[in-house]
């Protein structure tokens, strides 16, 4: 089976997860779930590739490793948010601005499975590498670590910060928090850059920038930041528009003095 076959079959395991995802959705009212799904989906798809693909053992090890393991963190991350939070603020803007079509839903958590595959791609070009070398791969587990390893840390900080009811409509600044309004999405970015090092050697190594290209648009300009900052806004309010003059949006750097009155 070719790579390409690979990834069809991938996209059509993504589809058909997504649309019960969408059943699940349309019974319990919680759009939730397709983010779980869609990290859930890029776990699977990484150990298709891994195990299905033509490249050295090497990198396709890899692959399984780090990039299953950090989709099935993510999915077990946004699992546990999903049982403990509910329905995200950004989906239930969605509800309300669709007035309850489900085709909408459908087509939108179909869209998620069409990013899955195209997410895919830098799995596939890491598939396919029959001339990894050492320091490329050590280099690519290096990042993947600094990656999960970030992220976790500002998901657990921003949770312990939530479950404090004294918190309540304040803005987390402490931690990493305190250098970015978004670590979480940057280390999220960053992480894509080890399947770049772990192609790096294979014919469709230009495939592997799909990754950390795509999910900067996505993050920065589409579904992470815009909607995450507009629902902060909406429940935070003044403290969140401080925040937003002090602190970098997503890449960490030193905050910002606040101007006296």
């Amino acid at each position: 089976m070719s790579g390409w076959h690979i990834l069809t079959l991938v996209w059509l395991v993504a589809a058909l997860t997504m649309l019960a995802g969408w059943r699940w959705q349309r019974r319990y009212g919680n759009a939730g779930i397709v983010d779980v799904l869609w990290a859930a989906c890029l776990a699977c798809g990484a150990l298709l590739l891994a195990v299905l693909g033509r490249g050295s053992p090497a990198p396709r090890t890899l692959l399984a490793i780090l990039a299953g393991g950090w989709g099935l963190r993510l999915a077990y991350h946004l699992c546990k948010r999903l049982q403990r939070e509910g329905e995200d603020g950004r989906y239930r803007e969605l509800r309300a601005h669709w007035r309850g079509a489900e085709w909408h839903w459908l087509a939108f958590f179909q869209v998620q499975a069409l990013s899955v595959a195209i997410l895919a791609l830098p799995f596939l070009a890491v598939a396919t590498n029959r001339h990894a070398t050492t320091p490329w791969l050590a280099l690519g587990i290096m990042i993947w670590l600094l990656a999960v390893i970030g992220e976790a840390a500002a998901d657990a900080q921003l949770a312990r910060f939530r479950a404090d009811p004294a918190h309540r409509a304040h803005t987390c600044r402490s931690g990493l928090w305190r250098y970015s309004r978004h670590p979480n999405y940057f280390f999220e970015w960053l992480h894509w850059l080890a399947y770049v090092a772990l192609a790096a050697g294979s014919p469709l190594w230009g495939l592997a920038w799909i990754g950390p290209l795509v999910m900067l648009v996505f993050l920065r300009y589409l579904s992470g930041i815009p909607w995450a900052e507009a629902q902060a806004l909406r429940t935070r309010g003044d403290d969140y528009r401080a925040y937003q003059r002090t602190t970098s949006m997503l890449f960490p750097w030193f905050p910002r003095e606040r101007k006296v009155q």
